[in-house]
């Protein structure tokens, strides 16, 4: 069974977006892709050709990825999410106790995940350590470096 993804609404109509420009505009540029390298003559010894159809079979099984996981989301209602927990879609202002730093996040669907905006999945190793803290609360996350400890400041929508 395929995993549930929880989206917000601009991240849902992103996907359906791209969903719908991969099965016209880019379906379409492969099959001219296709259809210049078979004019090129013999198939059989067309490297040209070969890469085109492979390409075609990656944009396919793209699509129907991205298919599946349309299927499987859920959208969810800000307005009606506590507020006291961290959930997804959580903004959370947390502190490094070990450098004092702070540092702010949403966690968000992996598809809509961007750290330069800070939204980070909730299938991260930090967010997975923050779900279901409370403001006040300490936890310590095991990230790739190491483990941190961290305090949360601040939970909002």
């Amino acid at each position: 069974m395929a995993e549930v993804s929880y989206f917000t609404k601009d991240g849902l109509e992103k996907l359906k977006e791209e969903l719908q420009r991969l099965k016209t505009t880019g379906r379409s540029d492969i099959s001219k892709q296709i259809a210049e390298a078979r004019d090129k003559g013999d198939l059989s010894e067309n490297a040209e050709y070969d890469a085109a159809k492979e390409a075609q079979g990656l944009h396919e099984a793209k699509i129907a990825q991205m298919q599946e996981t349309l299927a499987n989301a859920r959208l969810l209602d800000e307005s009606k999410l506590d507020v006291s927990k961290v959930l997804a879609l959580s903004i959370v202002k947390i502190k490094n106790l070990k450098n004092g730093a702070t540092m702010s996040y949403q966690l968000v669907a992996e598809s809509e995940a961007d750290l330069k905006t800070g939204k980070i999945s909730v299938a991260s190793p930090i967010a997975k350590g923050l779900l279901g803290k409370k403001v006040g609360e300490k936890t310590e996350i095991t990230v790739p470096a190491g483990t941190i400890e961290f305090e949360i400041l601040e939970i909002s929508r």
